[in-house]
C-alpha cells in the first residue's frame, strides 16, 4: 500500500465534495486487496558499520535518529521510504538463519533511503546484531548480508507525544521549517497544515525531505497544526490545537499534545497476524 501519492495533496483546499471523493478512490485502492495490519514480507538485509550513515541519512533526524529506537535503525527501498512519508516507520525483522539468529528478530525504525534494490534494508551494525541469539552477534556480520522476514508493526512512545522540532533553517516571519519526530501508531502523515491559535484560516505545508515539512507562509502569533495521517482503509484528521508559542526559536523541540495511535491497514495476501516467539 503506498501513500507517498498524497504528499502533495493539499487538504486544505479541498472542499467537502472532493475530500469525499478522494477517500473514496483510496478506499477502494486498499480495498482491491486483502486488507492487513500486517504483511509478511521475504527480502535480504546488509548493514552500514557506522550507525552514524543512518543517522545522518534522507529523513532528517540526524543525532536524534539515535534516541529513537536504541540505535536500531535502518534505510529502507524506495517503496518503504515513499517518498519521505515512511520515515520514522517501525519494523519487526528477523533472519532466516536459524543457527545464528532468534526467532523473534529485532525492532527498527527507518531513518533512511536504501539506495540499492537487492536488499529491502540496510540496518545500523547494532540492529543487525539484534537478530542474532544471544552472545553470537558478532558471528551474523560476518555474513554481510542476509535473508530475512519482515512486518510493518505500530511505533510505541510510552509517555512520549509527537514532537514538532523548528528547524535551523527557519527565518520568522517568513519561513518555518519543522521535523516531525515520535510518530506513533502504524501511520504516515500524508498532509499538514498550520494556523494562528484560533484561527480558522489554515495555510497547507510541503514535504521538503524526509519528516521535514515547511511553508513560507507563516501565521503570526502561537501556531496550531492540523494533519492527515492514514488510517484503517482511508484518511483521518488530527488537531494538535496549540504547538509553538508566538516567540518559537529554532532547534527546540515542542510537544504537540496529541499522541498518533491509528493502525493503517495493508492489501496484501497472506497476512500475518501472528506474534513472533
Amino acid at each position: 500500500m503506498t501513500h507517498h501519492f498524497a504528499s502533495h495533496f493539499h487538504f486544505s483546499l479541498l472542499n467537502s465534495t472532493q475530500m469525499a471523493l478522494f477517500l473514496c478512490v483510496l478506499f477502494l485502492l486498499l480495498s482491491s486487496a486483502s486488507a492487513c495490519d500486517r504483511c509478511l514480507h521475504q527480502s535480504k538485509a546488509a548493514y552500514f558499520s557506522k550507525a552514524s550513515a543512518l543517522s545522518a541519512g534522507a529523513c532528517g533526524y540526524g543525532s536524534l535518529a539515535l534516541g529513537l529506537s536504541g540505535g536500531h535503525l535502518a534505510a529502507g527501498v524506495s517503496s518503504l521510504y515513499k517518498d519521505g512519508a515512511g520515515c520514522g516507520a517501525c519494523f519487526q525483522i528477523r533472519c532466516k538463519n536459524s543457527t545464528l539468529c532468534s526467532s523473534e528478530g529485532t525492532r527498527i525504525t527507518l531513518t533512511d533511503l536504501n539506495h540499492n534494490n537487492e536488499t529491502d534494508f540496510v540496518l545500523s551494525s547494532r540492529a543487525f546484531m539484534a537478530m542474532a541469539n544471544k552472545g553470537i552477534g558478532r558471528d551474523i556480520l560476518k555474513l554481510g548480508i542476509v535473508d530475512v522476514e519482515y512486518k510493518r508493526i505500530p511505533c510505541e512512545y510510552k509517555n512520549q507525544n509527537l514532537a514538532v522540532r523548528v528547524e535551523e533553517s527557519s527565518q520568522k516571519p517568513n519561513y518555518l521549517a519543522i521535523k516531525l519526530m515520535y510518530q506513533g501508531g502504524q501511520t504516515e502523515v500524508v498532509a499538514m497544515d498550520v494556523a494562528q491559535v484560533g484561527s480558522a484560516n489554515w495555510n497547507f505545508m510541503s514535504r521538503n525531505h524526509g519528516a521535514v515539512w515547511d511553508t513560507s507562509r507563516v501565521p503570526n502569533g502561537a501556531l496550531q497544526f492540523r494533519f492527515v495521517v492514514t488510517s484503517g482503509f482511508d484518511g483521518k484528521w488530527i488537531w494538535a490545537k496549540s504547538v509553538l508559542p508566538a516567540e518559537w526559536k529554532t532547534g527546540v523541540i515542542y510537544d504537540s499534545g496529541v499522541q498518533i495511535t491509528d493502525i493503517a491497514k495493508e492489501g496484501c495476501s497472506p497476512c500475518d497476524d501472528s506474534h513472533w516467539r
